[in-house]
């Protein structure tokens, strides 16, 4: 079943440990109209998800430091906030879509902003 149209209200959450990437990101999606919500570690992440009422993407970093990498907390949020769409870049991991839960979308690194909208449009 598809998944109703993401409002630029619900916020998308930025998970990087790299500080530079993530606020390009974070600029990128603001600059869209998004509501962004910044998270340095899955683990931060996860904590945020449980607090916050409605995020509408989740667009994660594979690697990073602490208990659960991106991938696992993609699962995760799949399997407990099944409206959550997930976008992954892949950092250099030969990974298609179909490896990510629920319908996410992996998005090579290097993207432009039209390419993170299109892959959030698209994580349906």
């Amino acid at each position: 079943m598809p998944k109703k149209p993401l409002s630029p209200t619900a916020p998308v959450l930025v998970v990087e440990d790299d500080g530079l990437v993530r606020m390009v990101a974070v600029d990128m999606l603001e600059d869209a109209g998004f509501d962004v919500l910044e998270a340095g570690s899955a683990d931060a992440a996860w904590t945020i998800l449980e607090r916050t009422l409605s995020v509408g993407a989740l667009f994660t970093d594979i690697d990073m430091p602490g208990t659960m990498d991106g991938l696992t907390l993609a699962g995760r949020v799949a399997e407990r906030w099944p409206d959550i769409r997930l976008v992954v870049p892949p950092g250099g991991k030969d990974l298609h879509d179909a490896g990510l839960p629920d319908h996410g979308r992996f998005l090579l690194k290097l993207y432009r902003q039209g390419e993170l909208l299109e892959a959030i449009a698209a994580a349906a």
